[in-house]
């Protein structure tokens, strides 16, 4: 089975910045995960847990899920090609 780099980067893009957008406005009001997204700050340059800072973590996270799913999508199709193994 051959995975689609681009699909997969897609998703992974798309459920990482709506993960960050969503949980950048929780702490926000309540605290939750402050820690967690405090890590951010120092990897997203310009990222603070503000309503601003949510909309640059949504385009932040989309770009970092997307290279990642795209980079394993084709490192998947390229390890899989020699392995044939029925299990």
């Amino acid at each position: 089975m051959k995975l689609r780099p681009v699909a997969l980067g897609l998703s992974i893009g798309v459920l990482w910045g709506v993960m960050m957008f969503l949980t950048t406005w929780l702490s926000y009001f309540t605290g939750y995960a402050k820690l967690f997204l405090e890590m951010f700050t120092g990897i997203y340059p310009g990222y603070t847990i503000t309503p601003l800072g949510s909309l640059l973590a949504l385009l932040y996270g989309f770009i970092d899920g997307f290279v990642f799913g795209a980079v394993t999508g084709w490192l998947y199709n390229r390890f899989s090609k020699g392995s044939r193994a029925q299990i």
